[in-house]
């Protein structure tokens, strides 16, 4: 997104080819950015400039990806075009006013269904207001959302966080030399200048880690290293969380790619105990929770997760959906409004339905590690959407799966 709105050619590298990442590649490309890509990981972007972009030709369909379409609503509704964002059957019941909100009190115009959810028809502006925004839950897509319509707004954007989240906007805002400023939990950032084309080395993703992070530690007899892994702190959480539940993680060679500190991370397997997980580290693993229900029930105890009320509005509704899946394996799960109970333990096979939500796929996946029997997942074409490879890459990790179609 940054590149596009660039000066120059943005190259990079460590490109994730899912199908989320190449919607907004042909976003783009239907406003008027040539890019080159992806090839083997590599994209070159010619930035048309913070006023470049065109109306395109139709909606611009972003599939499964509400990052996308969040972050994509701030950055057009400051657009001299109207712009219309459309999604699947499961990002169409996705929540939306959450960033269309504050976007309004900037002066942007943007209409929703009555409930709030795509599509998203934004009209045409002339410009934008600052806003010095408080946000009532913590949320990096809307963080990020009103720091891309900033950079339309007539003066200084400010937003308040009620608890840290990613903060991989910020760094990158900055590597395009247009910095952000934190003090404490507000951040701001100015309009104007411009932004410069760089070079950029995408790290691995910690979202898509979790799933061998959790696989590592219940796994009898693991010991797996992840090369080249993002280690932003606002994403730690899930190592933290592992960690307090007693597995085996190191953190080594830590260095920093392009503003973001990366690092290979060894795991082995250990016995994991349940523990409260304590609800400062739920903004840095909401994405990763599904993998640390498996870990939960593989745990000795019991594991309580509280205030991840946001694991309702995801790809699925993945608190009931993990219950559900546990419920068929033979692990007693309690949901409740903000989280779950989980009891560890032993648990069996048995078949179950991903809900179209790849984390909820991969996650009953890993579990087949420690199951007595096989486990059947079914729907789970939308793993492509963040990890595409995701079952070659578990195979020669030692996940025995197989492939196969309805």
């Amino acid at each position: 997104m940054l590149g596009a709105i660039a000066d120059g050619m943005t190259e990079i590298s460590g490109f994730l080819e899912g199908e989320d990442s190449l919607a907004t590649l042909r976003a783009f490309r239907e406003m008027g950015v040539a890019i080159e890509g992806p090839d083997q990981g590599r994209v070159r972007i010619e930035g048309v400039g913070l006023h470049g972009l065109r109306a395109a030709g139709s909606e611009l369909d972003l599939g499964n990806s509400g990052t996308s379409m969040r972050l994509l609503a701030g950055l057009l509704a400051g657009q001299r075009f109207a712009s219309t964002l459309v999604g699947d059957a499961s990002l169409s019941q996705r929540p939306m006013r959450r960033v269309t909100y504050p976007l309004a009190r900037m002066g942007a115009r943007i209409a929703t269904t009555d409930r709030g959810t795509p599509p998203l028809r934004i009209d045409a502006v002339e410009g934008l207001r600052p806003i010095d925004y408080r946000m009532p839950v913590a949320s990096a897509q809307v963080k990020s959302s009103l720091l891309l319509a900033g950079l339309y707004a007539d003066g200084e954007t400010c937003i308040t966080e009620p608890a840290p989240t990613r903060d991989h906007t910020e760094r990158m805002l900055a590597a395009f030399g247009h910095p952000v400023h934190r003090d404490g939990p507000r951040v701001c950032s100015s309009s104007g200048g411009r932004l410069r084309a760089c070079r950029l080395d995408v790290p691995g993703d910690i979202s898509s880690a979790a799933f061998f992070l959790v696989g590592g530690s219940i796994a009898p007899g693991s010991d797996l290293t992840l090369e080249h892994l993002g280690v932003n702190p606002t994403r730690i959480g899930v190592l933290n969380i592992l960690r307090a539940m007693g597995a085996d993680i190191q953190v080594v060679n830590l260095r920093d790619a392009g503003g973001e500190p990366v690092a290979d991370v060894r795991v082995r397997s250990a016995p994991l105990r349940g523990i409260r997980i304590p609800e400062d580290q739920v903004p840095l693993a909401i994405d990763e929770f599904p993998a640390l229900f498996i870990a939960a029930a593989c745990a000795e105890g019991e594991t309580l997760l509280t205030g991840a009320g946001e694991l309702r509005v995801k790809e699925s509704d993945r608190i009931q959906a993990m219950a559900d899946g546990l419920a068929v394996l033979g692990v007693e799960a309690q949901p409740h409004a903000d989280g779950i109970r989980i009891r560890g333990g032993g648990y069996g096979g048995g078949t179950l339905d991903s809900g179209g939500d790849h984390r909820i796929a991969m996650a009953f996946a890993i579990a087949a590690l420690r199951a007595e029997a096989p486990i059947e997942i079914r729907d789970c074409t939308t793993v492509g959407t963040s990890f595409p490879g995701f079952a070659d890459l578990a195979a020669r990790a030692g996940l025995r799966i197989e492939e196969g179609r309805e």
